[in-house]
């Protein structure tokens, strides 16, 4: 059987990492409850991770190794391509010797995080509430900022969101009077950060 070979960014791999191992990742929340017992609530998968092992054989071996720390230096995702898993945005996290360099082989692990989020990243959207006239002014005069808005993704709640901004649910709740159920929220719903 012939596999792809392995890729990210620019970078391909002369022949296949020899170890893969991927982990799936989900995001819990424990609630106490009296008596000392909590309850979990499940905040849905976050990302995968994949980590390896390889190594660079014959007389470039470390100039292999030098290549793929410079892909590693890199800002940013990028596409990577595995032989067995569905090619995945991720971000390469972790790059490891495993053992001593020699000239004519190197060891080494690697790890990489996918990206679940949107194309670019986390993003805030202004919509532009509470500004009038363009002028950033409300109509009593003073000065008012337009409020951030989130836009809901898969695992996201109410809750989380209001820990990620330094708001509690409450405010949360009161800034958002058409979410009916503050327990109910879906990918796509924009949420007012106060």
């Amino acid at each position: 059987m012939h596999l792809t070979p392995m890729r990210f960014k620019d970078y391909t791999w002369p022949h296949n990492p020899e170890v893969y191992t991927v982990e799936y990742r989900r995001r819990m929340a424990a609630h106490p409850v009296p008596f000392g017992r909590c309850v979990l609530q499940d905040l849905g998968s976050t990302y995968r991770v994949l980590q390896g092992e390889g190594t660079f054989m014959g007389k470039n071996a470390y100039r292999e190794f030098q290549k793929l720390a410079a892909v590693f230096c890199q800002s940013g995702s990028g596409v990577l391509v595995h032989p067995v898993w569905p090619a995945e945005q991720a971000y390469f996290v972790a790059l490891q010797v495993t053992e001593k360099p020699l000239p004519d082989y190197v060891h080494y692990s690697f790890t990489f995080w996918e990206d679940c989020g949107a194309p670019g990243g986390l993003t805030e959207t202004d919509d532009g509430v509470g500004a009038t006239s363009g002028q950033g002014q409300s109509a009593a005069g003073g000065s008012q900022h337009a409020a951030t808005v989130y836009i809901v993704r898969k695992g996201d709640t109410l809750w989380g969101i209001g820990k990620r901004y330094g708001v509690t649910l409450t405010q949360l709740i009161a800034a958002n009077p058409g979410i009916k159920n503050p327990n109910l929220i879906y990918p796509g719903d924009r949420v007012t950060i106060p």
